[in-house]
């Protein structure tokens, strides 16, 4: 076969691409090598990285856990000692309204208030031949009083302006009668401090003191009074 210029020119091309398809190859082959450890090693770090940040938020959770349970333990601790706090402020409030309340009754301490002023007299009338000691006032018309005003709350209480404690006593001499010693003669005037629509009606009630009273021939008058002042010797009456 007779070899033509055309034959000659495509061996040659064919040649020439076979020989850059090959160096080509053998460049990537090299280029391959030569770059893939070192992405291999950033690969390898990155892993790392991200390992290492989801540690970082596991670890980040678990302490707002931690934080959440201490501040709900410190939240009880502080409601625990506000309602520790409550109740010894309570108690000690107790317990000054209860000494206050005490040294009122012993009569330490001057008292101011409203309350009531009753007026016991002797009956105006008299029947002839009759005892004249059974329509006079006694030391147990006054007793009975006291005490009902005692029962219905009074703070402080006064007879004649003689103010009354726990070891005071009442006698009936006659026409007169002594507190404590002091001599008072009718009309018996004994001021209490307190709520004075309360110990009016303790005294009124249908049948109380105040019928007793009467049934007894004693004149009784009462009054409510917006300010009363009683000191522990002596009651200014307002």
């Amino acid at each position: 076969m007779k070899v033509k210029g055309k034959h000659v020119v495509l061996a040659f091309v064919l040649l020439i691409t076979g020989f850059i398809l090959a160096l080509n190859y053998e460049m990537t082959s090299e280029k391959s090598d030569t770059l893939a450890p070192g992405y291999e090693r950033q690969w390898e770090r990155e892993d790392e990285l991200r390992n290492q940040i989801i540690m970082e938020q596991t670890a980040n959770r678990k302490l707002q856990e931690d934080l959440r349970l201490y501040q709900s333990q410190v939240r009880e601790l502080e409601e625990d000692v506000a309602s520790l706090n409550a109740e010894q402020e309570a108690k000690a409030n107790n317990l000054l309204e209860d000494l206050e309340r005490l040294r009122k009754i012993v009569g330490d301490v001057t008292v101011e208030g409203p309350g009531i002023e009753i007026s016991l007299e002797d009956s105006d009338y008299v029947p002839d031949g009759a005892d004249p000691n059974n329509y006079i006032v006694h030391e147990f018309h006054i007793q009975r009083v006291v005490h009902e005003l005692f029962v219905a709350g009074a703070e402080a209480i006064a007879i004649n302006g003689y103010r009354l404690n726990q070891e005071s006593y009442i006698q009936c001499t006659g026409p007169v009668i002594r507190v404590d010693g002091n001599t008072s003669s009718a009309p018996f005037v004994i001021t209490a401090i307190g709520d004075a629509p309360l110990l009016e009606s303790a005294l009124t009630i249908p049948g109380g003191v105040q019928t007793q009273l009467l049934n007894d021939e004693i004149s009784v008058r009462i009054q409510r009074k917006s300010s009363v002042i009683l000191d522990p010797h002596f009651s200014e009456r307002g």
